[in-house]
């Protein structure tokens, strides 16, 4: 009878030793198919949050991280806010942040991460010096004028203009920039009023 329990208990042990090997082995399939998924390497993402491979950029490497307050304040997709009869509230709770104010005039890629709710874009623009960043008249629609636009990253896990980035993934643009004062902001409907929007010094 001891021999028959024994036996007994080493089959179990036997078992639970071999599911365990099985689930591990599972487990480095599954991560050898994201890696083949990815090219053959650990994925590479852009951004802490962002959900896009990364690209490869050249010249002088600028983050932006695109942002917005959640809660009663969100977008309805498309990257215009909620309230008012055409779609958008002006003022506050809204962030678009450079890595870097001051950087060498050439080659620049801007690489936007969009860590808000809603839908966000980057659009570079000439300051003049009798300008402040954050001044611009806004159209009826809650827009700036884009006239002298040097290059936009709005399109969702790719480079240049699109539909809006989509919250948490990420867009870039390459541009060539002169020394001089640059405003980089976010154009959608009401996103520059409510303080998308910052200075960048080339030199």
């Amino acid at each position: 009878m001891e021999e028959y329990i024994m036996r007994k208990k080493t089959l179990i042990a036997t078992a639970i030793t071999g599911g365990l090997l099985a689930a591990v082995g599972l487990t480095g399939l599954s991560v050898g198919a994201v890696s083949a998924l990815n090219g053959g390497q650990a994925a590479s993402w852009l951004g802490s949050g962002s959900s896009c491979p990364a690209p490869r950029p050249s010249g002088t490497v600028v983050n932006v991280a695109l942002s917005n307050m959640g809660g009663a304040r969100m977008g309805n997709g498309n990257g215009m806010m909620s309230g008012g009869g055409n779609g958008w509230m002006p003022g506050g709770a809204m962030r678009l942040s450079l890595d870097h104010a001051n950087i060498s005039h050439g080659t620049v890629s801007f690489l936007a991460t969009n860590d808000g709710s809603i839908s966000h874009e980057l659009v570079v623009l000439p300051l003049p010096d009798s300008q402040a960043v954050g001044t611009r008249p806004l159209s009826g629609n809650g827009n700036v004028d884009e006239a002298g636009s040097l290059g936009e990253a709005s399109s969702t896990c790719g480079s240049g203009a699109g539909e809006g980035i989509a919250p948490g993934a990420s867009s870039w643009a390459t541009l060539k920039l002169a020394p001089g004062l640059y405003e980089v902001v976010c154009n959608l409907p009401g996103h520059y009023s409510a303080g998308m929007y910052s200075e960048l010094t080339v030199s």
